[in-house]
């Protein structure tokens, strides 16, 4: 099976009866583009370049080398501890989430490599009630995190989510403590923990183990912020300034580190794991500034993308 096999989620605006199927209307441009040559683009609009969601599946296809991702701690499924019910039962809302996505919860982790790199990866996949982080998201998250941490290797987290399960109300909320506390105790390897954030990140993920990346790296047009713009207009009553909680906004105001094309995304990462891990800079990079080793760490990546190029 190729990359990208499964139908992008977009909908279609035209029917095999005016002879035209098989296209797509992006829903950020307008533009009409065949669903073949969106799959082959990475689930990129080929006009605006929008990003469209991945699920954790094609998202492990994108970043990890073929055959080396070995998923973990897939035994873990969700329960309904306070037998929550809102429009419907917390518990048919999961079954039908999972026959949707034939995943028990929203996140997947394991080990895998990148570029020969061995590293811990995480994904959240939004397609699962809207990636939100509930017991079994934050207990997958911390084992990987913990296991990167036993085994020195680097840490790489990928977040697409809405935040915090409503549906198991503060045993969701603590999986913000669970993970960032895991995050502080991988710190202490000196190895690096690199997030990357898609469209969207908010709420609860992006309080806790989103935004404590030694780099932070997002996809273009991204959402990313802790309450929607709907939310906070209606909160604070003010506009929001265009492009406010878009990766662009917080790269400028020194939220994030870098923003990365998905084409571009697994090179870079690799790169940055080069650096980050090579010996024989250790000592430099322990003595110098943030600012400034985030700045060498940029620039050798840059460097390292222009001599491959050419």
């Amino acid at each position: 099976m190729g990359l990208f096999s499964t139908k992008p989620k977009i909908k279609v605006q035209t029917t095999k009866k005016d002879g035209l199927s098989g296209w797509l209307k992006c829903t950020h441009c307008s533009e009409l583009i065949h669903a073949k040559e969106l799959e082959q683009n990475l689930h990129c609009c080929p006009k605006c370049n929008y990003h469209y969601r991945l699920t954790a599946p094609l998202r492990i296809e994108l970043l990890a080398d073929k055959g080396t991702f070995e998923e973990l701690y897939d035994e873990y499924r969700p329960i309904d501890p306070l037998s929550f019910v809102d429009s419907e039962l917390y518990t048919d809302r999961i079954k039908k989430a999972q026959e949707k996505t034939k995943r028990k919860d929203a996140a997947m982790v394991g080990v895998c490599e990148i570029k020969g790199k061995k590293i811990a990866l995480g994904i959240l996949d939004f397609s699962f009630m809207g990636g939100s982080m509930g017991s079994v998201v934050g207990e997958k998250l911390t084992l990987i995190i913990e296991k990167a941490t036993e085994e020195k290797l680097p840490l790489i987290l990928v977040s697409a989510s809405g935040g915090a399960r409503m549906q198991e109300s503060i045993l969701s909320l603590m999986q913000m403590a669970k993970t960032s506390a895991a995050l502080a105790r991988y710190s202490h390897t000196g190895l690096p923990y690199i997030s990357v954030l898609t469209n969207p990140t908010t709420g609860g993920v992006t309080a806790s183990y989103a935004t404590l990346g030694d780099m932070i790296i997002a996809e273009p047009d991204a959402l990313i912020g802790f309450a929607g713009p709907r939310v906070v207009e209606q909160t604070t009553r003010e506009k929001l300034p265009p492009g406010a909680q878009k990766s662009e906004f917080l790269l400028e105001k020194g939220m994030i580190d870098c923003i990365v094309n998905r084409h571009q995304l697994k090179d870079k990462l690799a790169l940055i794991l080069e650096y980050l891990t090579s010996p024989s800079s250790a000592e430099s990079k322990k003595s110098a500034p943030a600012a400034e080793k985030l700045h060498d760490i940029l620039a050798y990546a840059e460097k390292k993308s222009v001599h491959a190029s050419n």
